[in-house]
């Protein structure tokens, strides 16, 4: 990376409590993780804010309350510590998990939307459509398949409702809110990645998109937080679920997000609606929004009733969350579409964790607690410089990956570099020299463990607990010092022990 950034704020989307976390909200939430992790190495854990949290309001939390037989709030309360505590078993270190039902919320949404009316952007009409309650938005006729929600499979219902709406064409404005964000996307000042997502949402500018509407009335809307001015509506869904990211950070520095991580089916929302919210009331946009794929299960759509729908929760109780955090993020490149395969979780694990790197943690440390007494041998500078080339180019591909938001990149440097290491390994048939000429294997060795090093601190964001234990037991920490030549000569090695067994595949 030529330039790190002075702070970092990353977020995920607020995730809708209509029940308990599944596998993309967990996906979603690893990637963010990675990123705030790495960035913290680099530019200081101060200087990161990662937020993530819970979407409370709504038709459907209302009614999934009811038939739980509990209070709205009471049934978010449960649902959200459930998400709680699935991100801290997944091992994910974010800096605050915001809920739309807290009072910081609910007392900037009140201020945003009156800002939106007092700058113009609101007005009162009558609106009639098809409405689905699954995805709580009005549904095109265009759009239905069979006459129903593509999504959610059922007929949506016909409203018609008073309600405030957006101007984003700029009919009773004097500004065309999304001609400008089209601008902005084309300028480079907003950034939509990865680039077909970026086509995309300028195919969906083509289109003659409507208002959209900020409120609900309450006879049809009975959980949510009442407009400022009107107490027959309700603050509708996009007015109170997006502005999460600034209600979070009001009155610190930390806006604008430097990347804003989210789920294809919620783009249009993210990258037209909010950047021309954000631009009526005169705040900067996030410099990066960026949108990852839809997941199937070995070949089909998640569904309970075929009952293919992976359990982050059961996941993480079966293979722990470093090895859960790598099978999802390596699933599939990062903004693409990808495919679940369970029955290949125990081969991925074995072929990475036991085969590859546990193999190799446990070779090299082995040799230099029985030949170097526990410390790292001594090297020779004339035998590194292939090593260090290698070692700086893939910390400029690493960085480069990072910042392009291309985390399947990021996580096969160091598979790459502990690859090469156990290569030269067996090209040197480094054991018999290490029993016939300690002394002239020592700068071998040294190479290697520093490679470990290396390569456990590219690991880290992706597997922290890991590569936490390979740092200590190699005598250093998380600080993202990626020089060459860390190490030194005598520093004390401690013992680690079988890092990660194999598996035996009961499937």
């Amino acid at each position: 990376m030529s330039d790190f950034p002075r702070s970092f704020y990353i977020t995920t989307p607020i995730y809708y409590a209509s029940g308990d976390p599944h596998v993309g909200h967990a996906y979603t939430t690893i990637s963010a993780d990675i990123l705030s992790r790495y960035y913290r190495q680099f530019i200081g854990g101060d200087k990161v804010y990662f937020l993530t949290g819970t979407d409370e309001h709504g038709v459907k939390i209302a009614k999934n309350a009811e038939l739980a037989g509990l209070a709205p709030q009471v049934y978010v309360d449960q649902v959200a510590e459930s998400y709680r505590q699935l991100w801290q078993d997944l091992n994910i270190s974010n800096n605050d998990f915001i809920r739309t039902t807290e009072e910081r919320h609910e007392k900037f949404v009140r201020f945003f939307v009156e800002k939106l009316k007092d700058n113009g952007y609101l007005y009162e009409a009558e609106y009639e459509g098809l409405y689905c309650v699954g995805c709580e938005k009005f549904i095109a006729e265009k759009d239905l398949v069979d006459g129903k929600c593509p999504d959610h499979q059922r007929a949506p219902e016909t409203l018609t409702e008073k309600n405030w709406f957006f101007d984003l064409n700029g009919k009773h404005s004097s500004r065309n809110l999304l001609l400008e964000v089209k601008d902005l996307i084309h300028s480079g000042e907003l950034k939509i990645l990865p680039e077909k997502m970026e086509k995309e949402v300028l195919g969906l500018l083509n289109q003659d998109l409507p208002d959209f509407s900020i409120s609900r009335n309450k006879q049809n809307v009975k959980w949510g937080i009442p407009l400022p001015w009107d107490d027959n509506q309700l603050i509708y869904v996009w007015a109170d679920a997006l502005t999460n990211y600034l209600s979070a950070v009001d009155g610190s520095d930390w806006w604008p997000a430097q990347v804003q991580l989210l789920g294809k089916d919620i783009l249009k929302f993210h990258a037209i609606f909010w950047p021309a919210m954000l631009l009526a009331n005169g705040y900067a946009l996030p410099k990066v929004i960026f949108s990852h794929g839809y997941f199937t299960v070995d070949g089909q759509k998640m569904s309970k009733t075929i009952g293919n729908v992976v359990d982050p929760v059961e996941m993480t109780k079966q293979y722990g969350s470093d090895v859960t955090r790598y099978l999802l993020s390596t699933n599939c490149p990062f903004g693409d579409d990808g495919d679940i395969n369970r029955e290949q979780f125990v081969e991925k694990y074995n072929a990475f964790f036991a085969n590859h790197l546990g193999n190799y943690v446990n070779r090299i440390l082995t040799l230099a607690h029985k030949y170097y007494d526990g410390k790292v041998p001594a090297r020779d500078v004339s035998l590194e410089k292939d090593w260090q080339n290698q070692v700086d180019n893939a910390w400029l591909v690493y960085h480069q990956a990072a910042e392009h938001v291309e985390l399947e990149k990021m996580i096969k440097v160091p598979t790459e570099l502990i690859q090469s290491a156990n290569e030269y390994i067996t090209k040197l048939e480094l054991w018999k020299v290490m029993k016939e000429n300690p002394e002239q294997a020592a700068p071998h060795l040294y190479n290697l463990l520093e490679v470990l090093r290396h390569s456990a601190l590219q690991l880290y964001p992706i597997i922290p607990e890991g590569a936490s234990k390979i740092l200590e037991a190699l005598g250093v920490g998380i600080d993202g010092q990626s020089a060459w030549g860390g190490l030194a000569s005598g520093q004390a090695l401690n013992q680690l022990g079988i890092l990660y067994p194999r598996l035996e595949n009961k499937q």
